[in-house]
């Protein structure tokens, strides 16, 4: 199979957005007998899977408190002052779409002799179910997907679905193991080109991340411990080294870019888009890095003031030297024009460059997972130390943005709190602390949870907003309300400043 062809049928429609049908899509009519075979149906949910989570990362980067708007623009009151209501940010939709597709890949890869396509499928599913808990806490797991069968599903507890992603992604690794991918469909996986041993360690990974997020819970440790020292004894380890991302041949193309490129970058043509000025980095996270003397990443994260150089992709225009660094204040409606603020850097978008891997999961985020871990609960068999964990992510979230272990290393050993780790006071704030960091510009759904979970770093308030109160959670979207309503009303009154996810015990 011929992946530029797959992407010309099937992608095109859904590049540049994540709620979008494709061709490919076997959901558009659930009464109708779907004839795609699994190997189409997996490359274009994957597809739409990294699509699908280009909304959420931005969302998550303002509330994490890493970017805020550029006064260039009337600000966003839906995302700095938290007036929202559940006809905003409805990632539902899509994201069960979504799911059916895996679950049709599940269901049917053995009768169509591609049992190797299993395994990446419930990864996959569990990588979905995992930011649907994220987001709303209790949803429908075990009465999914079921299509006419479930009309109304039941919704789950949120703990007892990340129970069962666990579970899944435990039979996930069996299926991997058991069946190897055949070499003509390795072109169907647009993650790992076929590479069950990569599968299997984004799986560990995945675990990993799931097992984290529990981690201040009291009355977890037994099973967090048992359940870390189960993928040490597995020995399928997990990501080192290399990012879990998705490619399924960008080209310069409309609609066919990576959409971050497309959505904040340039067009197919190079022609700097509408949005190009809209995310800027805060005033807290660029001021920090100065603080910490990171002026490696600094560098990297953002460009000098003014912008990218229109004749040398990749390089501010502006000398890049620190003072020419500024961040906005988070939330910030005026005093801050494209020109007087950093935009995002050269680590996420460089002019021509429309064809880069969209990073879903990192290899750094895993070291720090295992250096909490291993932090908080000493009885796992994890053979390093959380100091070694915790130095690697650093070194990996380096090596991510373009920086240097050598560079990392000065930061390592710099004295600073919340930076050398020997001399930090607190060690699970200065894990908490760089895996922030880490998450910067690649992962922003993600260090809005580990913001809720640690509350750390200890970010600014919104300037739109009197008071203290954040969101938690987002409401269940108004489609999911009229279409199982009874379920919706059963989960009782949502708020979504003090309706917590199950993990948020702060």
């Amino acid at each position: 199979m011929k992946l530029k062809s797959l992407y010309i049928l099937g992608l095109a429609a859904v590049l540049g957005t994540g709620c979008n049908k494709s061709f490919l899509d076997v959901n558009t009519n659930p009464n109708s007998l779907p004839t795609a075979t699994p190997a189409f149906v997996i490359a274009n949910a994957i597809n739409v899977t990294g699509n699908n989570m280009v909304g959420p990362n931005e969302l998550g980067a303002y509330w994490s408190g890493q970017w805020t708007q550029s006064n260039g623009y009337i600000i966003s009151t839906t995302q700095f002052a938290y007036n929202f209501t559940n006809g905003d940010f409805n990632y539902w939709d899509g994201f069960y779409d979504n799911l059916q597709d895996y679950q049709y890949v599940i269901t049917g890869a053995d009768a169509a002799g591609q049992a190797y396509l299993k395994g990446p499928a419930k990864v996959m599913k569990a990588f979905v179910f995992q930011h649907l808990v994220d987001m709303y806490g209790n949803v429908p797991y075990s009465d999914a997907l079921k299509g006419v069968a479930s009309l109304a599903p039941k919704f789950d507890d949120q703990k007892t679905v990340y129970e069962g992603l666990i579970t899944l992604l435990d039979e996930a690794i069996v299926d991997l193991k058991a069946n190897a991918f055949a070499n003509a469909y390795a072109g169907s996986d647009i993650m790992f080109k076929g590479n069950t041993t990569k599968w299997i360690q984004f799986a560990n990974s995945l675990k990993l991340r799931i097992l984290t997020h529990q981690a201040r819970i009291t009355g977890r440790d037994g099973y967090i411990t048992t359940e870390v020292n189960k993928i040490v004894t597995g020995a399928g380890g997990w990501l080192n080294g290399a990012e879990a991302s998705i490619n399924p041949g960008y080209e310069a193309v409309a609609g066919h870019t990576n959409p971050i490129y497309n959505n904040w970058g340039y067009s197919e043509t190079n022609a700097k888009r509408a949005l190009n000025n809209y995310p800027r980095l805060t005033q807290y996270f660029v001021n920090t890095l100065k603080a910490n003397n990171d002026t490696f990443r600094l560098k990297r994260f953002g460009y000098a003031n003014g912008g990218e150089s229109s004749s040398n992709p990749g390089v501010s225009a502006a000398a890049e030297i620190a003072s020419n660094y500024t961040g906005i204040p988070f939330g910030a409606s005026a005093g801050y024009l494209p020109s007087a603020a950093s935009s995002l850097g050269p680590s996420l978008l460089v002019k021509g460059e429309y064809a880069r891997p969209l990073v879903i999961m990192s290899a750094a985020e895993v070291q720090f997972c295992l250096a909490e871990l291993k932090q908080r609960f000493p009885a796992v068999t994890l053979s390093g130390t959380p100091q070694s964990y915790y130095e690697e992510g650093v070194k990996q979230a380096f090596r991510l943005v373009g920086s240097t272990t050598a560079q990392a290393t000065t930061l390592l050993t710099s004295g600073i709190d919340n930076c050398d780790f020997v001399a930090s006071t607190d060690k699970l704030a200065a894990i908490a602390t760089q895996k922030w960091f880490a998450l910067a510009n690649f992962n922003g759904f993600e260090a809005w949870t580990e913001y809720r979970r640690t509350k750390l770093p200890n970010t600014p308030q919104s300037l739109q907003v009197v008071g203290t109160e954040r969101p938690r959670r987002l409401y269940y979207p108004a489609s999911e309300l009229g279409s199982n309503g009874a379920n919706v009303t059963a989960q009782g009154t949502i708020n979504p400043f003090t309706s917590k996810i199950f993990w948020d015990v702060n």
